[in-house]
């Protein structure tokens, strides 16, 4: 049956009610799941000097010192901005959270000119941890210091890429190289979805938190652990710092030992 001009419009037009109906109430839905739940923002400082960080000799590997000629690449161990703001730092909250499916996208480290980025990172249990090489020259991925996520590969040219599904919690898995023994960084494998890890000024937020009573857990590689406590309300936004002075000395592996000049 053919359709005349005016059905057409009469159509149309309410298709496009529909859509609209159907986005406002999606919007809606999600605004009042969004107003259920509570924000935690934070700063973490270190108030003492921060030590100088290691400078890497390439020269192990001529082909590495050549893509990083002109440069003076170091261990990014402690990075403090203008303010004291402590980066790398991982966060996470502990105590009765919600169970959720994990992102279908997964958690991307890179390898170029010879070292890992970024250097430290969260993941959710059943995630795809994915790491690229970027570099035209071969590289070894590995994690060692687990039972439960661990692997042993080699990525032999640019453009290599590998996936490894994260199968149990794990805080913190090293990722190392055996050709390239200076590349390291750090993947937090967490149960659920409340996590950050702090920018270049020591900054963080997590977003959409339940109601309730929670132990917050800060991890930096050279200063260790820290908790507080804090309470999320409905719609509220709770603020916490904390401050590592530079004086903490947590059982470090040999590896960040190594790395770390004497204090």
């Amino acid at each position: 049956m053919r359709m005349n001009r005016r059905n057409a419009r009469v159509l149309i037009a309410a298709t496009a009610a529909a859509v609209i109906w159907i986005g406002h109430s999606g919007g809606v839905g999600s605004a009042a799941q969004a107003a259920g739940t509570g924000t935690i923002k934070g700063q973490i400082k270190l108030t003492g000097q921060a030590p100088a960080n290691p400078m890497i000799r390439m020269g192990m590997d001529p082909l590495c010192a050549r893509v990083n000629a002109g440069k003076r690449p170091n261990q990014e161990i402690v990075i403090k901005g203008a303010e004291g703001g402590l980066a790398n730092v991982f966060v996470q909250l502990e105590g009765s959270l919600p169970a959720s499916a994990p992102p279908a996208e997964p958690v991307v480290i890179d390898q170029k000119g010879c070292l890992y980025s970024p250097r430290v990172v969260g993941a959710r249990v059943g995630q795809t941890l994915r790491v690229i090489n970027s570099d035209t020259l071969p590289h070894n991925v590995h994690v060692k210091n687990s039972t439960v996520n661990t692997f042993d590969i080699t990525q032999p040219s640019s453009g290599s890429v590998f996936n490894y599904t994260l199968k149990k919690d794990d805080t913190m898995l090293r990722l190392g190289c055996m050709i390239h023994s200076w590349m390291t960084a750090y993947i937090a494998v967490v149960p659920h979805p409340f996590f950050a890890v702090t920018d270049n000024t020591g900054t963080f937020t997590i977003a959409k938190v339940p109601p309730g009573k929670y132990m917050i857990r800060t991890w930096h590689e050279r200063y260790g652990k820290m908790t507080k406590t804090v309470e999320v309300t409905a719609g509220g936004t709770a603020t916490m710092q904390f401050d590592y002075t530079g004086a903490e000395k947590p059982q470090a592996s040999n590896e960040i030992r190594q790395l770390m000049p004497a204090s």
